[in-house]
Protein backbone atom coordinates (compact mmCIF):
# COMPACT_ATOMS: atom_id res chain seq x y z
CA UNK A 1 0.00 0.00 0.00
CA UNK A 2 2.83 2.39 0.82
CA UNK A 3 4.34 1.78 -2.61
CA UNK A 4 1.01 2.53 -4.26
CA UNK A 5 0.64 5.76 -2.29
CA UNK A 6 4.19 6.74 -3.19
CA UNK A 7 3.53 6.16 -6.89
CA UNK A 8 0.32 8.19 -6.61
CA UNK A 9 1.97 11.09 -4.79
CA UNK A 10 4.86 11.20 -7.27
CA UNK A 11 2.72 10.88 -10.40
CA UNK A 12 -0.80 12.02 -9.51
CA UNK A 13 -0.73 14.84 -12.07
CA UNK A 14 0.16 12.49 -14.89
CA UNK A 15 -2.26 9.79 -13.68
CA UNK A 16 -5.11 12.29 -13.50
CA UNK A 17 -4.28 13.61 -16.96
CA UNK A 18 -4.20 10.05 -18.33
CA UNK A 19 -7.54 9.20 -16.75
CA UNK A 20 -9.20 12.36 -18.08
CA UNK A 21 -7.83 11.74 -21.56
CA UNK A 22 -9.16 8.16 -21.54
CA UNK A 23 -12.49 9.39 -20.17
CA UNK A 24 -12.69 12.01 -22.93
CA UNK A 25 -11.87 9.48 -25.66
CA UNK A 26 -14.29 6.92 -24.28
CA UNK A 27 -17.35 9.09 -23.78
CA UNK A 28 -17.02 12.43 -25.57
CA UNK A 29 -14.78 12.39 -28.64
CA UNK A 30 -12.05 10.34 -30.25
CA UNK A 31 -10.00 10.24 -33.42
CA UNK A 32 -9.96 7.59 -36.12
CA UNK A 33 -6.93 6.73 -38.21
CA UNK A 34 -7.95 6.02 -41.81
CA UNK A 35 -6.04 2.97 -43.14
CA UNK A 36 -7.72 2.53 -46.53
CA UNK A 37 -9.03 4.46 -49.52
CA UNK A 38 -12.65 3.29 -49.24
CA UNK A 39 -13.87 6.83 -48.48
CA UNK A 40 -11.82 8.75 -51.04
CA UNK A 41 -12.04 11.53 -52.04
CA UNK A 42 -13.77 12.65 -48.83
CA UNK A 43 -11.35 10.91 -46.48
CA UNK A 44 -7.80 10.05 -47.53
CA UNK A 45 -5.41 7.35 -46.42
CA UNK A 46 -3.44 8.86 -43.55
CA UNK A 47 -6.20 11.17 -42.30
CA UNK A 48 -6.86 11.40 -38.56
CA UNK A 49 -10.57 12.12 -38.25
CA UNK A 50 -12.34 13.74 -35.29
CA UNK A 51 -15.28 11.59 -34.13
CA UNK A 52 -18.05 13.20 -32.08
CA UNK A 53 -19.22 10.44 -29.72
CA UNK A 54 -22.04 12.58 -28.34
CA UNK A 55 -23.62 13.12 -31.75
CA UNK A 56 -26.11 10.27 -31.35
CA UNK A 57 -25.87 8.87 -27.80
CA UNK A 58 -24.62 9.46 -24.28
CA UNK A 59 -22.95 6.32 -22.97
CA UNK A 60 -21.41 5.37 -19.65
CA UNK A 61 -17.65 5.88 -20.06
CA UNK A 62 -15.66 2.74 -20.87
CA UNK A 63 -18.86 0.80 -21.64
CA UNK A 64 -21.46 0.43 -24.41
CA UNK A 65 -24.34 1.18 -22.02
CA UNK A 66 -26.51 3.89 -23.54
CA UNK A 67 -27.87 6.50 -21.12
CA UNK A 68 -29.57 8.80 -23.61
CA UNK A 69 -30.47 8.49 -27.28
CA UNK A 70 -29.78 12.07 -28.38
CA UNK A 71 -30.25 12.03 -32.17
CA UNK A 72 -30.37 9.83 -35.25
CA UNK A 73 -27.92 9.64 -38.16
CA UNK A 74 -29.10 11.42 -41.29
CA UNK A 75 -28.53 10.64 -44.95
CA UNK A 76 -25.10 11.91 -45.86
CA UNK A 77 -23.58 11.66 -42.38
CA UNK A 78 -20.13 10.09 -42.21
CA UNK A 79 -20.18 7.67 -39.28
CA UNK A 80 -17.70 5.48 -37.44
CA UNK A 81 -18.99 2.16 -36.12
CA UNK A 82 -17.77 -1.15 -34.70
CA UNK A 83 -18.91 -3.68 -37.29
CA UNK A 84 -19.58 -7.13 -35.88
CA UNK A 85 -19.98 -8.46 -39.43
CA UNK A 86 -16.45 -7.45 -40.43
CA UNK A 87 -14.97 -7.55 -36.92
CA UNK A 88 -13.36 -4.13 -37.28
CA UNK A 89 -14.01 -0.43 -36.87
CA UNK A 90 -15.18 1.22 -40.09
CA UNK A 91 -15.91 4.68 -41.46
CA UNK A 92 -18.64 5.01 -44.10
CA UNK A 93 -21.37 7.36 -45.31
CA UNK A 94 -25.02 6.86 -44.41
CA UNK A 95 -27.03 6.67 -47.63
CA UNK A 96 -30.21 5.14 -46.24
CA UNK A 97 -32.07 5.49 -42.93
CA UNK A 98 -34.88 3.35 -41.44
CA UNK A 99 -37.85 3.17 -43.80
CA UNK A 100 -35.87 4.11 -46.91
CA UNK A 101 -35.66 1.92 -49.99
CA UNK A 102 -32.17 1.88 -51.47
CA UNK A 103 -31.13 0.64 -54.92
CA UNK A 104 -27.97 0.83 -57.04
CA UNK A 105 -28.02 0.61 -60.85
CA UNK A 106 -24.65 0.70 -62.55
CA UNK A 107 -23.23 2.83 -59.70
CA UNK A 108 -26.22 5.22 -59.82
CA UNK A 109 -27.91 5.43 -56.43
CA UNK A 110 -31.70 5.47 -56.06
CA UNK A 111 -33.44 6.50 -52.83
CA UNK A 112 -37.14 5.73 -52.45
CA UNK A 113 -37.39 5.04 -56.19
CA UNK A 114 -35.85 8.42 -57.08
CA UNK A 115 -32.39 8.74 -58.69
CA UNK A 116 -29.88 10.71 -56.64
CA UNK A 117 -28.55 13.78 -58.44
CA UNK A 118 -25.01 13.32 -59.81
CA UNK A 119 -22.67 15.63 -61.73
CA UNK A 120 -19.21 14.74 -63.03
CA UNK A 121 -16.41 16.92 -61.67
CA UNK A 122 -12.66 17.30 -61.93
CA UNK A 123 -10.54 16.26 -58.96
CA UNK A 124 -6.80 16.50 -58.17
CA UNK A 125 -5.09 13.34 -59.38
CA UNK A 126 -2.62 13.32 -56.49
CA UNK A 127 -5.41 12.17 -54.17
CA UNK A 128 -5.29 8.85 -56.04
CA UNK A 129 -1.60 8.26 -55.34
CA UNK A 130 -2.19 5.13 -53.26
CA UNK A 131 -4.83 3.54 -55.50
CA UNK A 132 -4.00 1.13 -58.30
CA UNK A 133 -7.06 2.07 -60.41
CA UNK A 134 -6.28 5.79 -60.58
CA UNK A 135 -6.04 5.76 -64.38
CA UNK A 136 -9.62 4.52 -64.77
CA UNK A 137 -11.40 6.55 -62.08
CA UNK A 138 -13.87 9.40 -62.39
CA UNK A 139 -15.33 11.74 -59.79
CA UNK A 140 -18.92 12.86 -59.33
CA UNK A 141 -20.78 15.23 -57.05
CA UNK A 142 -23.69 13.36 -55.48
CA UNK A 143 -26.60 15.16 -53.79
CA UNK A 144 -29.29 13.87 -51.43
CA UNK A 145 -32.41 16.03 -51.37
CA UNK A 146 -35.19 14.26 -49.48
CA UNK A 147 -37.69 15.22 -46.76
CA UNK A 148 -36.37 18.77 -46.61
CA UNK A 149 -32.81 17.59 -45.91
CA UNK A 150 -29.94 18.11 -48.37
CA UNK A 151 -26.40 16.78 -48.44
CA UNK A 152 -23.77 17.11 -51.15
CA UNK A 153 -20.50 15.19 -51.34
CA UNK A 154 -18.09 13.70 -53.86
CA UNK A 155 -17.83 10.06 -54.89
CA UNK A 156 -15.31 8.08 -56.92
CA UNK A 157 -16.16 5.32 -59.43
CA UNK A 158 -14.37 3.24 -62.00
CA UNK A 159 -15.26 3.99 -65.62
CA UNK A 160 -13.50 1.11 -67.38
CA UNK A 161 -15.82 -1.67 -66.23
CA UNK A 162 -18.67 -2.41 -63.87
CA UNK A 163 -17.87 -4.50 -60.82
CA UNK A 164 -20.07 -7.07 -59.07
CA UNK A 165 -21.17 -4.56 -56.44
CA UNK A 166 -22.09 -1.77 -58.87
CA UNK A 167 -25.76 -2.82 -58.86
CA UNK A 168 -28.23 -4.29 -56.38
CA UNK A 169 -32.00 -4.66 -56.27
CA UNK A 170 -34.19 -2.40 -54.09
CA UNK A 171 -33.69 -3.01 -50.36
CA UNK A 172 -35.94 -1.63 -47.61
CA UNK A 173 -34.08 -0.59 -44.46
CA UNK A 174 -35.56 -1.89 -41.19
CA UNK A 175 -35.88 0.08 -37.96
CA UNK A 176 -32.73 0.90 -35.99
CA UNK A 177 -30.58 0.02 -39.00
CA UNK A 178 -28.68 1.98 -41.64
CA UNK A 179 -27.37 1.39 -45.13
CA UNK A 180 -23.84 2.73 -45.50
CA UNK A 181 -21.49 3.00 -48.48
CA UNK A 182 -17.98 4.21 -49.11
CA UNK A 183 -17.50 7.26 -51.31
CA UNK A 184 -14.95 5.22 -53.28
CA UNK A 185 -17.81 3.14 -54.61
CA UNK A 186 -15.87 0.38 -56.37
CA UNK A 187 -13.36 -0.07 -53.55
CA UNK A 188 -15.43 -0.31 -50.39
CA UNK A 189 -16.59 -3.25 -48.28
CA UNK A 190 -19.75 -1.55 -47.02
CA UNK A 191 -23.40 -2.55 -46.61
CA UNK A 192 -23.19 -4.31 -49.96
CA UNK A 193 -20.87 -6.77 -48.18
CA UNK A 194 -21.62 -6.52 -44.45
CA UNK A 195 -25.35 -5.77 -44.67
CA UNK A 196 -27.28 -3.30 -42.52
CA UNK A 197 -25.46 -1.46 -39.76
CA UNK A 198 -27.39 -1.86 -36.47
CA UNK A 199 -27.75 1.35 -34.51
CA UNK A 200 -26.12 -0.23 -31.46
CA UNK A 201 -22.83 -0.44 -33.39
CA UNK A 202 -22.56 3.34 -33.83
CA UNK A 203 -19.60 5.06 -32.20
CA UNK A 204 -20.18 8.58 -33.45
CA UNK A 205 -20.23 11.02 -36.35
CA UNK A 206 -16.98 11.83 -38.15
CA UNK A 207 -16.98 15.62 -38.46
CA UNK A 208 -13.61 16.84 -39.70
CA UNK A 209 -10.00 15.91 -40.37
CA UNK A 210 -7.66 16.79 -37.50
CA UNK A 211 -4.41 16.13 -39.35
CA UNK A 212 -3.30 14.04 -42.32
CA UNK A 213 0.03 12.31 -42.93
CA UNK A 214 1.28 11.72 -46.47
CA UNK A 215 2.96 8.32 -46.85
CA UNK A 216 4.36 9.33 -50.22
CA UNK A 217 6.10 12.36 -48.69
CA UNK A 218 7.92 10.84 -45.70
CA UNK A 219 4.70 10.94 -43.63
CA UNK A 220 4.78 14.73 -43.47
CA UNK A 221 1.46 16.46 -42.71
CA UNK A 222 -0.64 17.54 -45.68
CA UNK A 223 -1.03 21.30 -45.34
CA UNK A 224 -4.35 21.36 -47.19
CA UNK A 225 -6.00 18.77 -44.90
CA UNK A 226 -6.11 20.66 -41.58
CA UNK A 227 -9.69 21.01 -40.25
CA UNK A 228 -11.34 19.77 -43.46
CA UNK A 229 -15.04 19.30 -42.78
CA UNK A 230 -16.64 15.99 -43.80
Amino acid sequence: MKKILKVWNNNKGFILFLFLMLFFRSAIADWYHVPSGSMQPTVLIGDRVYVNKLAFDVKIPFTDINLNRRAEPQRGDVIVFDSQASNERLIKRVVGIPGDTVELRNNRLYLNQQPVTVEQIEYPADFDAFLNDRNVAAYYRESFELDGFANTHEIRVRVDRLKRLSSFAPIEIPSDSYWVMGDNRDNSADSRVIGFVPRKELIGRAENVIISFDKENYYLPRDERYSVEL
